[in-house]
């Protein structure tokens, strides 16, 4: 039994937080100080603090935390995909859509629209990084990691993952 309140009392907030982790928190906070006794509002405060100072979102490391300290590991199992469930089924039921009326007019105009809309947020991200690193590095160094990451991806085919790495022990050992 507790473990079908564990994931009601992240399911809810799931469904109905909408705006993410920081609009769920006192919807699970409802759920997990008042309805169900499960923590006070003074601990239930703790968890959130050390939760804001992990990296990740909110919502599922407070869930893990909460579900492992009521029902142990089966229960942080609960509550995370109780968390995370909302908006997977969402996501696969609206990919599912999507796939099968793909050759829709609607579809590929809607595709025709969204398509630029991401290479342009993709392209400001692009920007920023250059500025930052500019600003920290300078233009010489900056220029090398952009011609170096683009021989390794375009020239001889190294997977983005591996050139991340490398630029992450880079910056590491050298920046």
């Amino acid at each position: 039994m507790i473990y079908i309140q564990i994931f009601l009392a992240f399911f809810y907030p799931g469904i109905l937080g909408y705006g993410g982790g920081p609009a769920s928190i006192p919807l699970i906070e409802h759920e997990v100080v008042d309805k169900y006794g499960w923590m006070t509002t003074t601990e239930f405060s703790e968890v959130l603090a050390l939760g804001n100072a992990l990296p990740g979102p909110i919502a599922t490391k407070m869930a893990g935390y909460i579900g492992y300290e009521v029902g142990g590991i089966f229960g942080a199992i609960v509550a995370l995909l109780a968390t995370v469930g909302p908006s997977l089924l969402a996501m696969l039921i609206l990919l599912n859509i999507l796939y099968r009326f793909r050759q829709s007019p609607r579809v590929k105009r809607l595709s025709s629209f969204v398509l630029p809309a991401i290479a342009v947020l993709l392209a400001e991200m692009t920007f920023d990084f250059v500025k930052t690193s500019y600003d920290m590095i300078g233009f010489i160094v900056t220029i090398l990691l952009i011609v170096g990451a683009y021989m390794a991806l375009e020239k001889l085919k190294i997977h983005p993952a591996y050139v991340v790495m490398i630029g992450l022990i880079i910056g590491g050992l050298f920046l």
